[in-house]
């Protein structure tokens, strides 16, 4: 099926040549050029993706990704923007997005950083040997409806904090480094540490571990990376 994509991008001459390469490359777009038009355009169509200007009129893209968010879409999101500081990376990560890329950009990096996200969204919903749906202990992680119950309660993940979580669940007691999570979940250096991971292991530890200070089932290997100790059983429906 022929993936959907979202162009909201205000520059026409950069519009023009995303529109002309993605058609290229067999997806379908669709192009708006306002801010306010991108949350109506984006309820109106099935999109696969987004790919999203930050500083646009009237409502930036931030805001965008956030009401995309709210409003319960799981949507993949990749920025554009001139900027590219730290600061507005991480920013972008908190409002929901799923990569970054500063311009002026390489149309070939684009494509391929599009075609990484696709294929790790497929993995993300795989319906492999461990099922859907994990549970360990009580614990249970719903890899479709991006949902997480623990002993604290249950909570909504992003597709990151899954992607995470599901990368571990897959390898029970193996040492995972923070550098093949990276690869494996974000597949470029999209944001600047292995910091980033950390941070994610720490939203993980609060929903499953009954205190997360002294973490049972993701554990921390000092100077390598992380080991998840749970056992698996899964929900294949």
């Amino acid at each position: 099926m022929t993936k959907r994509i979202l162009v909201v991008e205000d520059d026409a001459a950069v519009a023009d040549g995303l529109v002309m390469n993605l058609d290229a490359e067999g997806y379908e777009t669709v192009h708006v050029d306002h801010g306010r038009d991108a949350v109506p355009a984006f309820e109106a169509g099935e999109f696969d993706l987004v790919l999203l200007d930050i500083m646009l009129p009237e409502v930036d893209g931030l805001t965008i990704c956030r009401q995309i968010r709210e409003s319960g879409a799981r949507t993949p999101v990749v920025f554009l923007t001139a900027k590219g500081t730290t600061e507005e990376r991480i920013e972008g990560l908190v409002a929901g997005g799923d990569d970054y890329l500063p311009k002026p950009f390489s149309i070939h990096e684009l494509l391929a950083r599009i075609q990484g996200i696709f294929r790790r969204q497929s993995w993300l919903s795989d319906d492999n040997d461990l099922g859907v749906a994990f549970r360990f202990d009580g614990r249970e992680i719903d890899f479709r409806q991006f949902k997480a119950s623990g002993p604290h309660g249950t909570v909504t993940l992003t597709r990151r904090e899954c992607m995470v979580a599901k990368y571990l669940m897959e390898r029970p007691g193996e040492v995972v480094s923070r550098d093949e999570l990276l690869d494996a979940v974000w597949g470029y250096n999209t944001y600047p540490t292995t910091r980033t991971v950390d941070n994610f292991i720490l939203k993980l530890r609060k929903i499953f571990e009954d205190d997360p200070a002294e973490p049972t089932y993701f554990e921390t290997i000092r100077g390598v990376g992380y080991r998840f100790t749970g056992a698996i059983s899964a929900d294949m429906n």
